[in-house]
């Protein structure tokens, strides 16, 4: 018989309900009550508030901030493209760093190299110009969302197993929220200023609070992380970790081309800025909207196969349609599109806490899903822009991610399935 919980059930008996109980031996060393719990909490939440304004802010004036700084093609690739790359590279780092300081002291010191990189990112330099601060600044965002990316999922399946489905849905809806801040209110600032440096130096506010909230508990933890539990699986060599990966590999080829290229392609199509950035932000909000729901819906059953191919399909579809459907309605394709990838998104990382067992596995099938995800899943917005500048259009890249939302359904559907990593 196994421990009995505090709502009277076996640990077994909580498993097999898909809902993992708290692993006392991966248990954080502070004694936190429910207060300490709750700021926990929010903090989490307004975390997932900033990993997504370095995308959409940039999406938003990428015509501005082109003609101004005189990017080259290949510029504009690498700062749309190398951030997502970034979150693979960095990614598999994410556990170990934990391990040895402690996962909150690890988040809290990707917001601060998150708050600088925004910082730095519209600075010019003497005789070099915006490009090098804008590589660098970039580069040095991509790298700590990487980190707070893997790591969010973990701590929120270690402090909070009994309210997966609320965490998981609040910090992947904070994340949605962040693209659509990121998205409705860049060109706003940069016409009220009339500069896009100011408007993409905005967003370093944010992310400075949040370092400053951060710090009580951040400072309060461990310095280290928990001992990992004997005979722990290897995601490498589970068949359900690979499923889930290429799950998320593909959703996150299209939410990130979503990021990158949405407001372009609507630009393209003759909407001016003002509205493309918002029908950007009202496609982001019906995400948050999907991505709120979708854990909870995800956690309530055993298995998500149905709302896994759902709403991959509803991505592909929603993108497609988007480039190839009637402007005079683009609000209800882009609503579409906005919908599925929220739903998508969170369907994805709801399978880190669903598939595993305890926080220590969760980690590990965070890093290795994300690390690969978006490692693979950069592929999306470069293919996006090399299909462009070589049609001269973007219908190349609707039908590319009609096929990548199908492929996305069909590993949805398989990594849905009712089973743990190490079965």
């Amino acid at each position: 018989m196994g421990r009995v919980t505090s709502a009277g059930k076996t640990d077994e008996q909580s498993l097999s309900a898909g809902v993992a109980v708290r692993d006392d031996s991966a248990a954080p060393p502070r004694a936190a009550g429910r207060r300490m719990l709750a700021y926990m909490g929010i903090c989490l939440v307004l975390i997932g508030l900033n990993l997504r304004t370095v995308f959409s802010s940039f999406a938003a004036v990428l015509p501005e901030v082109t003609a101004d700084a005189g990017l080259p093609a290949w510029a504009v690739m690498v700062l749309t493209t190398v951030p997502v790359t970034l979150l693979g590279v960095f990614a598999p780092l994410a556990p170990a760093l934990a391990r040895r300081f402690g996962a909150e002291r690890v988040l809290l010191g990707a917001m601060a190299v998150l708050t600088a990189g925004l910082l730095l990112r519209p600075v010019e330099l003497p005789a070099a110009g915006h490009l090098p601060a804008l590589l660098a600044g970039t580069a040095a965002c991509g790298a700590a969302i990487s980190l707070c990316n893997v790591l969010l999922p973990g701590v929120v399946k270690r402090d909070f197993p009994r309210r997966l489905g609320l965490m998981g849905g609040l910090y992947t809806t904070a994340i949605c929220a962040s693209a659509a801040l990121g998205a409705g209110f860049t060109f706003p600032v940069f016409r009220a200023t009339g500069q896009w440096t100011a408007a993409l130096w905005f967003w370093a506010l944010p992310a400075g609070v949040v370092l400053l909230l951060f710090l009580p508990p951040a400072l309060r933890a461990s310095p280290g992380g928990p001992t990992p539990p004997a005979g722990g699986v290897s995601v490498w060599r589970s068949a359900v970790a690979w499923q889930v990966t290429a799950f998320m590999v593909l959703q996150a080829m299209m939410s990130f081309s979503v990021f990158a290229w949405l407001a372009p392609i609507l630009r393209e199509r003759g909407v001016d800025g003002g509205t493309a950035g918002l029908i950007v932000s009202a496609s982001i909000v019906l995400q948050m909207l999907g991505s709120l729901f979708a854990p909870a819906l995800a956690t309530r059953f055993r298995d998500q196969r149905a709302i896994n191919t759902v709403v991959a399909l509803m991505t592909g579809g929603g993108f497609a349609l988007s480039i190839f459907g009637p402007l005079d309605v683009i609000w209800l394709w882009t609503g579409l599109l906005g919908l599925g990838q929220g739903s998508l998104t969170a369907a994805a990382l709801t399978l880190i806490m669903v598939r595993t067992r305890d926080g220590h596995a969760a980690a590990h099938l965070s890093g290795m899903m994300q690390g690969v995800g978006y490692g693979l899943g950069s592929s999306g917005t470069l293919l996006v822009g090399q299909l462009h500048q070589s049609t001269g259009s973007f219908a190349a890249a609707g039908v590319l991610f009609l096929l990548v939302g199908s492929l996305a359904a069909v590993f949805g559907y398989r990594a849905g399935r009712d089973r743990f990593v190490g079965d």
